[in-house]
């Protein structure tokens, strides 16, 4: 390490990315640190969905914040691909959710009432409607709700996209290196690795389901957890699906490619990245169950992710009450794709504007007490 950067990003996934390159091409000097390669934790078993309407009945914080980074992928995924040079599959085609038994239709109906309030195109489909949008679905369908505005975005597209615009952008990137402890030190931070430490201006931890493992003054930093998600890729058979179908247990993803991506299990085991029976077997049957000719799918591979979750399955991001000059970028759980492009640009206002971003008063650690 030849110099001090200005700001080290600790985290090489679709968030830490996504903050390199929105700090960097803003002017900054970034260093990413990571224990892996680009985009090999959580990001890599991602399947891309861009859909904060899917859940909207649950969680009205985290749909607001689904929603504000939805409206800025299409200038995001411009700017990324006009300074890397690469193609990222982005589709806009809109999502069918779909019921199999009267409670889900209610549920259905309730999310198409919120989207209604906020001015979404939100289509609410019977039985016959939504096998005809999607001519492979179960008969046992009862309804589904289309909305048009979500989509997915290829990931390892997308984070390779991301790295090379950051690099192009003055950007370095350091792997194999696992960032043990951040202190407070003078007017700087201290950075200790496991084999060595530096002084920086700023950090900006944004390691996943790691963040919580990082020792921040002396204490654990946020309660980030580790939850595992197994996703299968599947080769399909002609014909395709027309968009993404998302079903009671799994959704399904389709490629230009002819493959379709089926995620995801939901699995709190620790920091355990195996690929079990169990999951993939469950993956299978309920896909199976609502597309039926899933059965004559190939299959591909199976990927696992550790998604960070917190205890109120919000992000954490936001400045540090024990490191001066350290801001958290992480626990973004089954949404760290869709928050992306929001979250760089809040932590971009706040490490060069001094801004502070409406969405700090619900994203801040300081909702977990002093970290």
């Amino acid at each position: 390490m030849n110099r001090t950067p200005q700001v080290v990003v600790v985290g090489a996934g679709i968030v830490g990315c996504a903050v390199a390159y929105e700090l960097a091409r803003r002017g900054a000097r970034v260093q990413v640190i990571d224990r892996r390669d680009v985009g090999q934790g959580a990001t890599q078993a991602s399947a891309g969905v861009l859909a904060p309407y899917i859940e909207a009945h649950s969680h009205t914080a985290l749909l607001d914040l689904g929603e504000r980074s939805l409206a800025l992928y299409d200038q995001f995924i411009a700017s990324v691909v006009e300074d890397s040079g690469s193609t990222v599959q982005y589709v806009r085609t809109g999502t069918l959710e779909v019921a199999t038994d009267e409670l889900t239709v209610s549920r259905l109906e309730a999310i198409g009432e919120i989207c209604a309030a906020r001015g979404v195109v939100a289509e609410l489909l019977d039985a016959r409607g939504a096998r005809d949008v999607e001519p492979q679905l179960t008969t046992r369908v009862q309804g589904g709700l289309l909305v048009e505005s979500h989509g997915f975005v290829g990931v390892s597209d997308l984070t390779a996209a991301l790295q090379r615009a950051a690099v192009a952008h003055g950007v370095s990137f350091v792997t194999s290196t696992s960032v043990a402890r951040i202190v407070a030190e003078g007017h700087g931070i201290r950075i200790e690795t496991e084999s060595d430490g530096f002084t920086c201006e700023q950090v900006v931890l944004a390691a996943g389901s790691w963040s919580g493992r990082v020792d921040v003054n002396g204490a654990a930093s946020v309660p980030v957890r580790p939850v595992r998600g197994q996703l299968l890729y599947l080769r399909w058979p002609a014909p395709l699906l027309k968009r993404v179908v998302w079903a009671p247990g799994c959704y399904l993803v389709p490629w230009d490619d002819g493959s379709v991506l089926v995620g995801a299990t939901v699995e709190d085991v620790g920091f355990d990245e195996r690929a079990t029976v169990v999951g993939v077997r469950h993956l299978l049957e309920v896909t199976c169950e609502i597309v039926p000719q899933a059965q004559h799918a190939s299959f591909q591979e199976v990927r696992v992710g550790l998604r960070p979750g917190t205890p109120d399955e919000l992000p954490v991001i936001g400045p540090s009450t024990r490191v001066p000059g350290l801001v958290y970028a992480s626990g973004h759980y089954r949404n760290g794709i869709l928050l992306a492009p929001l979250t760089a640009t809040i932590v971009g206002d706040l490490i060069l504007d001094c801004k502070q971003d409406s969405a700090l008063q619900t994203t801040s650690p300081l909702r977990f007490g002093d970290c």
